[in-house]
């Protein structure tokens, strides 16, 4: 039998697509550098419109499962620092319903980030119970729902 690699492999789509093309590999704080790389696709698929920002947003969620249950298998390694998609989707969550605004982007990304790092209940129980890439991808989902909630009642 091969011995799985320890390291993302470049050639395979779905590490590529986890690190979010990279970022998720910077040496410091790699899920806010992820987090980064979502800001000028949040951008791009906000100034497309609702419809299909929503579907980008289900469509990376079902395309996150999938890569950051790849990734984990081929690193043999529940949710790897280096993984990120799931910070990508859960920042486009957090921005459901907000206008197109530096203001609203940038309170947005912290709070996105408050929630993904703090892990308030239930976003703790989900990090600590829910394994797989469904897992690695729900708890970001939930800090996206609810730096949204968060967000849509600021008045920014």
């Amino acid at each position: 039998m091969a011995e799985k690699a320890l390291t993302f492999n470049w050639s395979r789509p779905a590490h590529l697509l986890a690190s979010g093309f990279g970022a998720g590999l910077a040496p410091v704080a790699p899920g806010t550098m992820g987090t980064l790389v979502a800001v000028p696709m949040y951008w791009a698929l906000k100034s497309i419109g609702p419809g299909f920002y929503l579907a980008a947003i289900v469509f990376g969620f079902i395309i996150g499962v999938y890569v950051c249950s790849r990734v984990n298998h081929d690193l043999d390694r529940e949710d790897h620092p280096g993984i990120v998609w799931d910070e990508i989707i859960g920042f486009w969550v957090a921005m459901i319903g907000s206008p197109l605004t530096w203001q609203y982007l940038l309170a947005g990304f912290f709070l996105f980030r408050l929630f993904d790092i703090w892990k308030p209940w239930p976003i703790s129980w989900l990090d600590f119970n829910v394994r797989g890439g469904l897992g690695v991808m729900l708890d970001d989902l939930l800090a996206g729902i609810l730096a949204a909630l968060v967000l849509n009642f600021l008045p920014l």
